[in-house]
């Protein structure tokens, strides 16, 4: 029985390539069901939609800010945990620095300096209009205000820099007193990511202590084939269906990764944020309909390849045509291709090999 089977495939087909002209295979009813061949609809046209994508949620870089010692110091009270929320100009640490006692005594001795520089440059200018000093004399005090005035505002920079406020300063000039209490506030309004101290510890400067990011927007970095950004342009909208999150794409590289010939994505979500966290992986959709190229999602077993080119098998009144296709978007499972279809088409799902064994032996393919 099994051999009445393989006799008959191989008749019926001889009798499809026997009937074969230019890109039309002549099959009948019963030669189809001796080769196994199935059809299906053509699915409806598709959406112009790369669906599947692989994305990472990550912050945009002008969004993230990391706070750190600017001077040795011993922790002494954290203020905020990773999850709480932050208002800018919030406190979110206080240290004891010995280094910072030192900088205000600089201010205060630079500001004592550039007091006296004043005094004798008032005192050397009346007696060098009075010719009682000479020129050199007047013009070395003037040299020296100047010298103290920017040492001082190099104090006061550096105060800055260290967290304290100008009215902090000005109390500091005020009044002379000497802190070790450095105050560490939060540069915007966003949530704690990270925090890597705690009280009691003892840092040296630079030592990052904080993330503080903005979570609204968020970007993506996807993953695209090569094969479908041509479709794909700058502005597009994408969503994040399983998170009803949306956006656009903002940037596309110009060069291909090396790990896995990708090419890689850059796209701001607007919508649905909340729904998303920084680092998690997402499958994403692009849309491509504003390139208006018909476009269809079939399976991958109905797409043969002849001479390197992807093509389908057509169902016609006298049994099949090779129909050349593009495909946009491969899949594990399904193919989005595009093509000269009209839509209302039956093409080969089940089957292929045996259409596509008749096309090439005829044909002289490989």
């Amino acid at each position: 029985m099994k051999n009445a089977s393989l006799i008959l495939g191989f008749i019926a087909l001889s009798a499809i390539q026997s009937g074969y002209a230019d890109e039309n295979i002549v099959v009948n009813t019963q030669q189809i069901q001796a080769l196994g061949i199935t059809t299906t609809a053509l699915p409806a046209k598709h959406t112009g939609e790369i669906s599947g994508l692989p994305a990472q949620v990550v912050i945009p870089g002008n969004q993230l800010f990391v706070i750190s010692t600017p001077l040795p110091a011993m922790v002494e009270q954290t203020l905020v945990g990773v999850g709480d929320s932050v208002r800018k100009g919030q406190p979110i640490a206080r240290l004891q620095s010995p280094a910072l006692a030192e900088a205000q005594r600089g201010l205060l001795l630079a500001n004592v300096q550039t007091q006296l520089a004043r005094d004798n440059l008032v005192r050397d200018e009346s007696l060098y209009k009075d010719g009682i000093i000479s020129e050199s004399r007047y013009r070395a005090a003037r040299g020296f205000a100047l010298e103290t005035q920017a040492t001082l505002s190099e104090r006061k920079q550096a105060l800055r820099l260290y967290g304290m406020s100008d009215n902090a300063i000005a109390q500091l000039q005020a009044g002379n007193n000497l802190s070790s209490l450095l105050t560490l506030t939060a540069p915007i309004d966003g949530v704690v990511l990270e925090k890597t101290a705690s009280a009691g510890q003892r840092l040296d400067a630079a030592v990052a202590i904080f993330k503080i990011a903005r979570l609204s927007p968020l970007a993506l970095e996807i993953q695209a084939p090569l094969a479908v950004t041509h479709n794909i342009r700058i502005g597009a909208l994408i969503t994040i269906p399983a998170h009803s999150a949306s956006g656009t794409i903002t940037a596309i590289a110009r060069s291909l990764s090396g790990s896995n010939q990708t090419i890689l994505l850059r796209a701001i979500i607007q919508h649905g944020t909340e729904n998303l966290r920084p680092g998690q992986f997402v499958e994403v959709s692009i849309n491509t309909a504003a390139n208006s190229v018909a476009q269809w999602e079939i399976p991958n077993s109905a797409i043969a390849r002849i001479s390197w080119k992807p093509v389908i098998f057509v169902r016609t009144s006298q049994g099949f045509r090779a129909q050349t296709i593009n495909i946009l978007n491969e899949g594990a499972q399904n193919s989005v291709i595009s093509g000269t279809l009209k839509g209302n088409e039956k093409i080969a799902v089940g089957g292929v090999s045996a259409l596509k064994s008749s096309m090439m032996g005829i044909g002289g393919g490989n």
